[in-house]
Formats: C-alpha cells, structure tokens, sequence
C-alpha cells in the first residue's frame, strides 16, 4: 500500500523554546521537559496540550517524547508546536519518528544537534487519520508488552543485587566479618600491550582474534554488536594483554571500574591499553570477583580514586591496593548457584521482551501491511 509523503514541516512548526536553568527550576508546579524527559517543575507553562518533542542536543539527541498537558519545554527539545490534527494524530507521529530515526538530520561531532534546517529532510507517510489511529492503537498495546516484561527484568536484576548484600553484606563496612585481602593478593594482572593498542592497517581483519575495547563492556557485562579483529601473526607477536575465556577484564581510563567476565565462545582476545586482564586465583571465583567489583560501593571507591581530571584513571598500583572482603569458597559457590538461576530467567524474559515483535510491527505498520 502506497500512502502520500509529506514534509514535517507541513505539518507542524518545530520550535526550540527558551531555556529554564537548573537553578530556576522548582519542587512543584507544571513539569519542565529538557533533552530526556521531565528534569523538575516551573511556574510557567509553554505548551497547554501534548506536544511531541525530539531531544536536539547532547548524547541522547534524536530521542522523542510526549509531554504531559500543561508543561514548559526547554530549548535542549525541539516541540513540534501547532500540528495539524486535522491530517495527523499525534502517536501516529510519535512512532514513526521513533522508528525512523534522526541519523540523516543529526550534525555536530563534539557537540550533536538538530536544527528545525536540518528536519526539513523529514517525511511522513500519512495514511487517513482513522487509519493512523487504528495503527497507533496496536502500537501502543505492542509497547505496552514490551515495557511491562522490560520492568521484570529490572525487578530480576534488582533482585540479584539485593541477594549478593544478603549473602556476603556490604562490601565497605563488612558486617558479617569476612577476611580482607588486597586484590594483587587474591589475583593475577595482565596489562594492554601499549606498544600495540591500536592495530590498525592489515592487522585489522574480518575474521580472526578478537581486539576488544573499552566499548565491548556494557553495563558490566560483554558486549560483541560492534567487533574489531587482528591476525593470528599479530596476536602471537603481542607481549601481553591476551585474554583467555573466564577473565575479568576491566576499564581504566574514562568510565572507570567496568567490569566483564570474558565469557564467549571466542577462545581468546586481546585488550587494549585502556583496559586490564584480572585472574583470580583458585580460591576466589570469577563471577564472585566480578559482583564485587561492579557492586555500588567497590565502584564507588574506584572513581574515588581515580586520578585526572579531563580523562579519569586508573593504576595497576591502585586496583593491586584495592582492599576487599573474600569469603569461603563454598559461600561464593551459594551464590553463584543462586545467581545462575536468576540469569536463567532474566535471559528467558529477554528473549521475550517483545522488542524484536515491536519493532517487526512497527515496520510493518510505515509499509501498510498491518
């Protein structure tokens, strides 16, 4: 099904509004939406109605919201002022804008933004309003699944963190008395190899030993969506940062204290100079080490400690000093067997989350095949 194309611009006024600073907002009174969602409360409002609004500068830049009735949008949003809800419904436009993207209309490296310039490359597919209304009514029911089975994965989540406290208490006050040890006493440590942190050239191949960097560690946890690769000639010439299946491997420059068990199917890898290889030792287990270091208070300390001001850092010498509680074997054993029950049903929820059915409907909703 063929539906007629039609400028954004045809359809409403993007506008940035003026600015409220942090330290004019206040504890109640309308809500005030800046680049990400509601940031606090003024005395004023911009907007009487919902409005759609498209994040326009910072890191979240592209991200769309709606806002409530009655509230004030900052200029680090661009409202879609005055849309024409005679030719379109305003959640129609909400998921199409949050199905398409801004990847086309985003500039500025340092600093990305959007420019209502910079939108007029938008289009959008506009059916009759009744249809875009039945549209928007399934996709809301589909976000609805996907948000409620996203929430139970937090709860999971939340709930493991709540059973490593109950099991070994707080890592800083240690109330159930375990032995301290330092770190460098507990595990072996491996650095990047800094002659060759950055292969590049005929090192980088398509297929090969993995080169994992500070941006293969998401949320404490490996990530391989984006992969580098070096040659086998290459690895083997490497003095050290190879890591070996079980590792922890965390970050010590700019976002300090990431942690992930290298854990894939991929034998090996080797790390850059950014990152450092822990083995701990027989009496200490990986995923154990792991919880620890990425619980709030041990990474609390890390960025404590961290050294720089413009790139924060961290030391061999430092993590080597890192003072933690260790547990007997068989307590650290409890609580993995616990954990990886838990880790079976959050991976359960995750592969039905609905995202990958949300995002198959909504592709089918923009050809017209819904």
């Amino acid at each position: 099904m063929t539906w007629p194309m039609v400028k954004l611009h045809d359809i409403c006024r993007p506008k940035q509004w003026k600015t409220i600073s942090a330290s004019n907002l206040h504890e109640e009174g309308f809500p005030v939406y800046g680049a990400n969602g509601k940031i606090g409360f003024f005395a004023e409002y911009t907007h009487e109605f919902p409005t759609l609004m498209v994040t326009c500068r910072g890191a979240t830049c592209g991200n769309v919201h709606i806002s409530e009735p009655k509230s004030y949008i900052n200029g680090n949003a661009m409202a879609l002022d005055n849309l024409d809800a005679a030719k379109v419904d305003i959640k129609y436009l909400y998921y199409f804008l949050l199905s398409r993207g801004f990847d086309d209309v985003i500039s500025g490296s340092a600093q990305p933004q959007i420019t209502g310039q910079g939108l007029t490359k938008v289009e959008i597919p506009l059916p009759p309003l009744a249809e875009q209304k039945r549209i928007a009514a399934i996709l809301d029911k589909a976000d609805a699944i996907r948000r409620k089975r996203q929430q139970a994965i937090q709860l999971a989540d939340d709930f493991l963190r709540a059973v490593f406290l109950d099991v070994f208490g707080d890592p800083v006050t240690n109330p159930k008395g375990w032995e301290v040890r330092p770190l460098g006493q507990i595990s072996t440590f491996e650095n990047g190899d800094r002659s060759s942190a950055y292969p590049s050239g005929d090192d980088l191949v398509s297929e090969g030993v993995l080169f994992l960097s500070t941006k293969n560690i998401v949320s404490d946890t490996l990530s391989l969506e984006s992969c580098q690769y070096i040659t086998e000639d290459k690895y083997m010439a490497l003095s050290r940062g190879k890591a070996k299946r079980g590792d922890l491997i965390i970050t010590l420059r700019g976002t300090l204290g990431s942690c992930c068990v290298f854990d894939c199917w991929h034998e090996k890898a080797f790390i850059n100079a950014q990152m450092m290889i822990i083995r701990p030792d027989s009496g200490v287990g990986n995923i154990f080490l792991h919880d620890l270091l990425v619980s709030k208070a041990i990474k609390n300390r890390l960025q404590s400690i961290g050294q720089g001001a413009a790139v924060p850092q961290l030391t061999a010498k430092q993590l080597k000093e890192l003072l933690l509680p260790i547990p007997s074997i068989q307590e650290q054993k409890r609580y993995e067997k616990i954990r990886n029950s838990v880790l079976t049903s959050i991976k359960k929820m995750q592969s039905e989350s609905g995202v990958g059915l949300f995002e198959a409907i909504t592709q089918k909703a923009f050809r017209g095949e819904l």
